[in-house]
């Protein structure tokens, strides 16, 4: 059955439970969970093949391995990791179900991305993650009723969410001729394979995750493959967008600057207006408004005075009027803008908007629909930086791995494992004629394992260079999309007079004219 499974591209969750010890220090992983589309699960006892000095099924370890079979649930890159540190065992082809729900959005964010809020917000089912479940024996001898339904379960809703989240039924269709279902569910998470979940918009944000990291594990706050919350009883759903900075000042002062002659330039910050002061190339007109009258002739004067750039606008979020929280919002993604030419980035600021810390969290999920979809009709891959410009010598990671599992976990495996380990690390350093020492294992278990990619161009840079191909018309409607995307996905309410999808372009096209040569950044 395993061969019909990986024939078909099975989809499988894998989702560890360990034993939190005395002292609080996790034990090695004890239970894996695989569970197929056709609701099939199997528990694995990894501790029991380990005690017995077994190997484990070859069957399983090529399961996991397989670059082919997709494994989804919540944290289970993460899970790879602990299975290769505990077991020495590889976890590839791994797709976090987090990602695909906000891809999808499909996510209710204020209720937090656990697999318990997925399960019950997408499909309507109440997960028991009770603490008394969560944290019993999962090394005794026989496991209950209770304990083998709980870790079934998480398997089967992973599988279940996925289908769910891709609008497939609980069975794959038939392929197209000529292609797999391995290609046709792969295609669907393009950019999200083996890679870690580092989202800000996860209730928490990068601190949290920090805090997490570095936080004891207790037995009152066991570590799980459902990573969302240490402590089950302190499990509060928190507001969208809690793992943000607001900032600590206006961004607007909304001070003034004028020609000599009088004419209104534009408005400015503060700093910026006392500086002209300070040189002695400007003077005060006025206190409030605060006012400074250049004494020289500026390099440009606005073509008219409805210009957005002579508006005073508020400090509050465009979106919905919040007052108290905001940050600045790049309307085009900075890893695009980042690569225009600089007759289109200099002095433009009418694509920084304010937002409050929920419209900006939410936003912020919105732009990975786009994103998305740039992707795909550019072939250019999104997915994390490092695993694309650095690729993964599969031979090295290898020798590393089979390091590590002999200097974690030698004392238990089985003899025949622990020579199979050791060849590895024997034929990478010295071709099989010399006995592996201890030294040689620290320094394969400490091996880097990547290699710097030649070929990779950056998703932004790659979108960036096919709208170029159309000169400045081919920018500038890059620029409208990302615009009108803000306007329709998140429908502000406070925009800034003159805000406009088309700002500067008509004054691009008088200055630069359409033939303008793209030297991109």
């Amino acid at each position: 059955s395993m061969q019909i499974f990986l024939h078909f591209g099975s989809t499988r969750r894998c989702c560890l439970l360990s034993q939190v010890s005395v002292k609080g220090k996790a034990s090695a992983v004890s239970l894996l969970q695989l569970a197929t589309f056709s609701g099939r699960c199997v528990l694995v006892r990894l501790l029991t093949f380990r005690n017995a000095q077994l190997p484990l099924p070859e069957g399983l370890v090529g399961v996991l391995s397989d670059p082919r079979v997709l494994k989804v649930g919540v944290g289970c890159y993460e899970d790879g990791k602990r299975l290769t540190h505990d077991h020495g065992l590889t976890l590839s082809c791994t797709v976090d179900l987090r990602y695909l729900a906000l891809r999808q959005r499909q996510a209710v964010l204020n209720n937090g991305l656990s697999l318990k809020s997925l399960a019950a917000d997408l499909l309507n089912i109440t997960l028991d993650k009770s603490l008394e479940l969560r944290c019993s024996d999962w090394e005794a001898d026989v496991l209950t009723q209770e304990q083998m339904v709980y870790a079934a379960h998480d398997a089967q809703i992973s599988v279940a969410l996925f289908f769910h989240l891709l609008g497939m039924n609980t069975e794959p269709r038939l392929p197209a001729e000529g292609e797999s279902v391995f290609v046709q569910l792969a295609s669907c998470c393009q950019g999200l394979v083996d890679v870690p979940f580092r989202a800000r918009y996860n209730g928490e944000g990068e601190e949290g995750e920090r805090r997490r990291r570095s936080r004891k594990s207790t037995v009152e706050s066991p570590e799980s493959g459902d990573q969302q919350v240490p402590d089950p009883r302190r499990n509060k759903r928190k507001p969208l967008g809690v793992g943000y900075s607001a900032r600590k000042s206006p961004l607007y002062d909304n001070c003034f600057l004028h020609a000599p002659d009088g004419q209104p330039l534009c408005t400015c910050d503060k700093k910026k207006a006392k500086w002209y002061l300070e040189k002695g190339i400007g003077e005060l007109v006025s206190d409030d408004p605060f006012v400074v009258r250049l004494l020289f002739e500026p390099s440009g004067r606005p073509d008219s005075q409805k210009d957005y750039y002579l508006t005073a606008k508020e400090n509050v979020c465009v979106v919905c009027g919040k007052a108290d929280s905001y940050i600045r919002k790049n309307i085009v993604p900075h890893e695009y803008r980042r690569h225009f030419p600089a007759e289109m980035k200099d002095h433009n600021s009418h694509d920084i908007l304010l937002l409050c810390t929920s419209c900006h969290a939410a936003s912020n999920v919105h732009d990975g629909v786009l994103k998305q979809r740039l992707a795909e009709e550019h072939s250019a891959p999104q997915g994390c930086e490092e695993g694309i410009r650095l690729l993964e010598d599969a031979d090295r990671r290898r020798v590393r791995s089979a390091a590590r599992a002999l200097l974690s976990a030698s004392g238990g495996m089985p003899q025949s494992r622990k020579e199979e380990l050791l060849s590895v690390i024997q034929s990478f350093f010295c071709n099989g004629q010399q006995e592996v020492t201890q030294d040689m294992l620290q320094r394969a278990a400490a091996l880097e394992t990547r290699i710097f990619n030649e070929s990779y161009v950056p998703h932004g840079l790659k979108v960036v260079q096919v709208y170029a191909e159309r000169s400045l018309r081919g920018l500038m409607e890059l620029e409208c999309c990302w615009r009108q995307h803000f306007l329709t996905s998140m429908q502000p309410r406070h925009l800034p007079p003159l805000w406009s999808v088309n700002h500067n372009h008509d004054k691009y096209l008088r200055k630069y004219g359409e033939d303008l040569q793209i030297q991109l950044n």
